[in-house]
């Protein structure tokens, strides 16, 4: 699969034009983003940053503290909520959609259909969440299917334990969690979706959640049972085959490890024999399992978060040294192209957040190496193009420098972009203009370059450390090579202008199979009016450029060969 751009949104937040922002506010107060909010406009737009996969965040249905039972759906006890609009992973109904997301509810699915097929139409794929871990406390579904049995409908909750259950349970002991759940009831407690197999969970565990079972024994010394195949594994399994259905492009799946790779490889080798072209991208957050889950969770993608993620925070932070970029991507042992990179995601703080950088521009470099360094897709979070700070009290979230996911809310970045549903920018002002202009190029540029999407790699910071001319702590550079096409790449973490040289070794030369020539020209893809005459490409000469700071260069070199 050649190298995609995946652009997380919410909708919840994303179509919300309600300027009213109250503090822990109901939907009523503060409005709510509707599937219909993604028009051919607007799909449009976010095409135009060189987006190729939308990732809708929060569509299946999850507990929330807004009542919808006039259309049949069951409420949920908003002691087993987190805020008012509820966690997009707490899932109530794997068979539903998120009512908050419909003008016409009885219609939600129809009109999230609709927003499929104008995805679609707008020439991107569609990614939705699958959360196989955990499911809401008051699990039940409304629309499922006819012959569906509901999650847990068949348990025998007087066994802690058995893979014809789907859920873990706790004999005996009521739910008394260590806070105040308003009343809430559950006899016999069932164990929480963060591996917590007590019936006090606190107020840091995911109490608002339970925990699936797979045939996983965990307390009785993690003993496996999966012949026969677990009931869990089937009824999760169908699922995905359901929102296949409905023509969606592929899944992030929640917190994959948590969930045994023997069902992934059982599950997604069915999956993709009906739907081949499906992607599943995995939450995996230990190195250690990368391999297992890629070659046996068949799984086609992992997040880079704690490697490529982390490194580059701190080095953006200016904790860390720009080397260590050389040693998190060669860790991955070859895996580094099915790692997805992001900067930011709805985990994460804000690049402009006080928490992170204070602006979104101090990101320039981290994000080029982000993008361009191997052939792994690339994910931006919606606003982070617009340098969205986080930095607000919303309810349940607190000021975190975090974009909430529990709580109604509006967007200050994406309402002046979307202009109340005309997508014209018209209120953004010029540092915003300027960072979404950035991203646009760069985000165009590493779907559309060759060297980029499908070149070789090579990494020029192990020949630089001993150059005077070259500070490894704050620069980092590479190439990237495919047929006659080169592409150097250079970044400045630094706060300061300089003027830097660059060491390409022999060894580069020979690698990649060019040719040695003194003098050369060259483009700059970021700024197309920077054309070089005359660059010095040689392993005997050093390449000279000046940097701007917090910048970075991609120098694109003609005629090879």
């Amino acid at each position: 699969m050649s190298k995609f751009v995946i652009y997380q949104v919410v909708p919840r937040l994303f179509g919300n034009y309600t300027t009213a922002n109250k503090y822990n506010g109901s939907i009523e107060e503060n409005g709510c983003g509707k599937f219909n909010s993604f028009t051919a406009k607007a799909l449009s737009e976010i095409k135009a940053l060189g987006v190729t996969h939308v990732w809708y965040t929060g569509v299946i249905e999850h507990a929330t503290q807004t009542d919808y039972s006039q259309y049949g759906i069951q409420p949920d006890h908003p002691g087993v909520v987190k805020g008012k609009a509820g966690s997009f992973y707490a899932i109530k109904d794997f068979y539903d959609v998120d009512p908050d997301l419909a003008e016409n509810v009885p219609a939600r699915m129809e009109e999230f259909e609709n927003m499929v097929k104008r995805t679609h139409d707008a020439g991107m794929k569609v990614i939705i969440d699958f959360v196989p871990n955990h499911v809401a406390r008051n699990y039940h579904s409304d629309v499922k299917p006819k012959g569906v049995k509901d999650l847990g409908e068949t348990d025998n909750p007087d066994w802690a334990f058995s893979p014809l259950n789907n859920f873990y349970y706790l004999p005996g002991e009521h739910f008394r969690p260590q806070f105040d759940a308003q009343g809430y009831e559950e006899y016999p407690a069932k164990a929480t979706g963060n591996d917590n197999f007590t019936s006090n969970p606190s107020v840091y565990d995911w109490y608002e959640t339970v925990k699936l079972n797979y045939g996983v024994n965990y307390k009785g010394g993690g003993e496996k049972q999966f012949d026969p195949i677990p009931d869990t594994w089937v009824k999760m399994r169908d699922i995905l085959l359901f929102w296949a259905s409905k023509k969606v492009d592929g899944f992030r799946c929640d917190m994959a490890e948590m969930v045994p790779v023997e069902f992934w490889n059982w599950a997604l080798t069915q999956v993709k024999a009906k739907y081949p072209k499906l992607v599943f991208v995995a939450e995996v957050y230990n190195p250690s399992l990368y391999d297992n889950y890629v070659v046996h969770g068949k799984f086609d993608f992992l997040y880079d978060k704690v490697g490529m993620y982390d490194l580059l925070r701190n080095v953006a932070s200016r904790n860390l040294a720009a080397t260590n970029i050389s040693a998190v991507w060669q860790k991955l042992g070859g895996l580094e192209h099915v790692m997805l990179n992001f900067l930011e995601n709805h985990d994460e703080q804000r690049i402009g957040s006080g928490f992170f950088s204070g602006t979104g521009f101090y990101a320039h470099p981290a994000m080029i190496v982000s993008a361009t360094l191997t052939k792994a897709p690339v994910m931006i979070y919606f606003g982070q193009e617009l340098g969205e700070l986080g930095m607000e009290a919303e309810g349940y979230s607190g000021m975190d420098g975090r974009t909430t996911i529990f709580d109604y809310w509006g967007l200050k970045t994406i309402q002046s972009w979307a202009n109340n549903g005309a997508f014209d920018g018209a209120h953004l002002n010029q540092d915003q203009k300027d960072l979404r202009h950035f991203y646009s190029k760069l985000l165009h540029i590493c779907t559309q370059e060759k060297a980029i999407t499908d070149g070789l790699m090579f990494d020029l910071a192990y020949a630089n450390i001993q150059n005077p001319k070259f500070n490894s702590h704050k620069q980092y550079a590479f190439l990237r090579m495919h047929k006659d096409q080169l592409v150097l790449v250079v970044v400045n973490f630094d706060d300061k202008f300089l003027e830097t040289e660059i060491v390409i070794p022999h060894d580069a030369f020979e690698y990649l199979g060019l040719k040695e020539y003194k003098k050369h020209s060259c483009v700059d893809l970021l700024d197309e009016t920077a054309v070089y005459e005359d660059v010095i490409l040689s392993a005997t000469d050093v390449l000279r450029t000046t940097m701007k700071p917090w910048s970075g260069k991609i120098l694109k070199f003609k005629i090879l060969k």
